[in-house]
């Protein structure tokens, strides 16, 4: 069989070793190693091992920011709640995947303020959903298909931000209860969202 190239086999290994060690832990030696190729290598196609991580967010995870930019420029292919279902859908499936990678970050102040950095450096960052989703609720509100006074960046921060949290507290449960299932929380959070910015 047919090896795959080097840089899919190291975002394979980057994707696997940062979703198990955390990022802070995943080095970039170890990462080479994985792919069975030499660090130098991997220099060869990530300048950094944050550019590496970025291209395993945008690769590897759930494809959330393509399908954000795809619905502002095509808002209205079907209705705003089943848009927003999708997005829910995506960015809770997106978040359960980076959480576990990213989290350790916060253990590390240095190592925190240096991504952050390299982040701006990149011009992307965890403010990108965000602020995508925001674009796509003015588009929808340009379009009179929800409120005219809709707080776009608010609605954006409260889904993203609860899908955030679902990642963070998925395996905790409330009494006996399991957690709900993707599909139920996101058609219910974008109901519940609609609620208060729909026309």
């Amino acid at each position: 069989m047919q090896q795959k190239p080097t840089r899919a086999r190291i975002l394979d290994a980057a994707h696997e070793l940062m979703f198990t060690l955390g990022l802070a832990r995943a080095t970039t030696k170890e990462i080479a190693k994985t792919a069975g190729c030499s660090e130098a290598a991997l220099y060869k196609h990530f300048e950094s091992k944050e550019e590496l991580f970025v291209s395993v967010l945008q690769e590897r995870l759930p494809r959330l920011n393509p399908r954000l930019r795809q619905l502002i420029e095509e808002p209205g292919e079907r209705s705003v709640e089943e848009n927003l279902v999708e997005i829910a859908r995506l960015a809770s499936h997106f978040y359960a995947e980076s959480f576990p990678i990213a989290a350790s970050l916060y253990a590390e102040t240095k190592l925190k303020r240096r991504h952050e950095d390299s982040m701006r450096a990149l011009g992307t960052g965890p403010h990108m959903p965000i602020e995508a989703l925001d674009a796509y609720l003015r588009t929808e509100r340009d379009a009179g298909r929800i409120a005219p006074d809709a707080d776009t960046f608010a609605a954006a921060s409260l889904l993203m931000g609860a899908c955030a949290q679902r990642a963070f507290a998925y395996d905790a449960t409330v009494g006996k209860q399991p957690p709900q299932p993707v599909e139920e929380f996101a058609a219910a959070l974008a109901r519940t969202l609609l609620k208060g910015i729909g026309s």
